[in-house]
């Protein structure tokens, strides 16, 4: 079973990439959605969120309030830390016993781990193969003002936080460049299918 490590900064095209993929027969772990799930209502790491960060980071239904967290650790690497020492090692428990999962389910599948803090957070694990998503900053900038509507300044703000280009690029075994038609980054994908399937 290749395991694939699938990374790229906000809005550089990963989602794109990990839903044709998908429709090759690739299966999509998506770490996004373990977060909210080992952050769910009732869950020891919304528990231990609340307890670090204080309750006004709960919303009135139990869940958590992501634009108030968001607020407490955007720009404060020591809260960010905390946070991220909370969440990562849940987030790695979940994402192993999904990937062991898929095998148990089909030792023949290329499993995708779509996963955005990849250098931050998960760099050194034994993955098969790295794809790195990329387009260059101005296009991701365009895409969140006008694609999903946010404000200019917040838009350069989250890139601005993240990991650089640089960073991703240095430890891709695959790059996918993005910046262009989507049909020329669904060729790309394709062509790594292909590689993964004859690999």
């Amino acid at each position: 079973m290749p395991l694939i490590a699938l990374t790229g900064g906000i809005a550089s095209g990963k989602s794109t990439i990990a839903r044709r993929l998908a429709e090759h027969g690739s299966i999509i772990v998506d770490a996004d959605a373990i977060v909210r799930d080992v952050q769910a209502p009732g869950s020891p790491v919304l528990e231990r969120i609340a307890e670090v960060f204080g309750p006004e980071v709960i919303a009135e239904d139990g869940s958590l309030d992501r634009p108030a967290l968001g607020a407490r650790v955007f720009g404060d690497p020591e809260q960010l830390a905390q946070l991220n020492a909370i969440v990562h090692p849940a987030v790695r428990d979940e994402s192993q016993r999904r990937f062991t999962d898929a095998l148990a389910a089909d030792p023949h599948a290329v499993v995708v781990y779509d996963v955005p803090l990849l250098v931050e957070a998960r760099v050194d694990d034994p993955w098969d193969l790295i794809v790195v998503a990329h387009a260059p900053a101005e296009e991701r900038l365009r895409r969140l003002v006008e694609l999903r509507g946010m404000d200019e300044a917040a838009a350069r703000e989250r890139v601005g936080a993240q990991v650089s280009d640089e960073k991703r690029l240095a430890i891709a075994d695959v790059v996918i460049e993005t910046g262009g038609a989507l049909a020329e980054t669904v060729a790309q994908a394709d062509a790594l299918w292909e590689r993964l399937r004859t690999g």
